[in-house]
């Protein structure tokens, strides 16, 4: 294969086809991380958020299996790769969350909408792509370095299962595919989830999408000439990274990213034409349109700052069992209930 492609185009292959299994996913499973929330806090619905519990349990499985198989060394991960900080992970997951709760969408939310025809996600697109960069490359970059400076380890950052294997002396893979299978029975524990195929069904395809990313980049690092990052999917850089692509094809490379980022349009859109539920729709409210884009901005932000999204550490840090998932995915969770919370009760748009 490496004969035939680049190691760049390869991975945005890569990155393409679990795109288009996410981008199903968002339209005909109805994947959506601010949906699974607000079913949660306020429709007393739990089914989405379980759907997201079988994504994380498929996605940890699979992935330690890859450790198991000698196929993914989880010390070239971002999530276990850098120096992790506690603040970085609450103070980022608070803000994309707030936003979220703001624009009404996460970034890939926002993508897989885009995707069905609406233009309102195509401005939380736009602006939380420029946000994001602004943090990690821009202005921004500078406080986001001085507070959290990007470090990379020696070896592996310790992840859950290398605390437990300690205590227990129970091998670390072992211990990872235990969490996995413990935290899918919980999801799948009551029966009207079993008898629910569309959420068996999407939510494990969403997680074999993060383990084909990682199973991927990995084999294209360890087989290729260019050093490939060995990646998952997430939803904040990536979307600037495409902006930037879209602009500069002719001098920039493609990557992973931003294959991901055009497989879920891709995807989404597929999916809304064969649903009938592809149309054009944009913004009749000035203020809500001002909301949308403050969000936009603050997810951009928050993502960079926590390295990852509702993706990014929702599913793929979550799939290694690094300490930031959790942490950030919890910080996400307060982040939308405050948000939600005063828009429920009367937001005051800014001035």
């Amino acid at each position: 294969m490496l004969n035939v492609l680049s190691d760049p185009a390869l991975v945005a292959l890569i990155g393409l086809a679990g795109g288009l299994i996410l981008g199903f996913a968002a339209r005909f499973g109805r994947f959506c991380t601010l949906g699974a929330i607000e079913d949660f806090f306020y429709g007393h619905n739990d089914l989405r958020m379980r759907m997201w519990g079988v994504a994380i349990g498929v996605a940890i499985i699979g992935t330690y299996s890859l450790v198991g198989l000698g196929a993914l060394t989880l010390s070239e991960t971002i999530y276990l790769g850098l120096r992790w900080y506690p603040a970085a992970s609450i103070v980022g997951g608070l803000l994309f969350g707030y936003g979220m709760a703001l624009s009404g969408n996460c970034g890939f939310g926002a993508l897989a909408r885009l995707g069905g025809g609406d233009l309102r996600a195509f401005v939380i697109v736009l602006v939380m792509g420029l946000a994001s960069y602004i943090t990690l490359s821009g202005p921004l970059a500078y406080v986001r370095i001085y507070f959290f400076p990007a470090e990379t380890i020696s070896g592996a950052l310790p992840s859950i299962p290398t605390y437990l294997s300690a205590v227990t002396g129970t091998a670390e893979v072992a211990i990872g595919i235990i969490i996995g299978l413990a935290i899918l029975a919980f999801s799948i524990a009551p029966l009207r989830v079993r008898k629910s195929p569309e959420t068996l069904f999407w939510g494990a395809s969403l997680g074999l999408a993060i383990v084909s990313g990682w199973a991927g980049t990995q084999w294209v690092s360890n087989n290729g000439f260019d050093g490939t990052r060995v990646v998952s999917h997430t939803f904040s850089a990536p979307i600037g990274e495409t902006m930037l692509y879209a602009m500069t094809a002719s001098g920039n490379t493609i990557s992973f990213g931003i294959g991901s980022v055009v497989g879920v349009l891709l995807g989404a859109f597929i999916s809304s034409l064969i649903k009938g539920h592809f149309r054009w729709e944009a913004c009749e409210d000035p203020r809500e349109l001002r909301r949308q884009i403050i969000g936009a901005f603050l997810m951009g932000v928050g993502a960079v700052t926590a390295l990852g999204c509702s993706i990014g550490q929702g599913l793929s840090a979550f799939s290694v069992l690094s300490f930031s998932a959790p942490t950030t995915f919890l910080a996400i969770l307060a982040g939308t209930a405050i948000g939600l919370k005063q828009l429920i009760t009367g937001f005051a748009p800014a001035e």
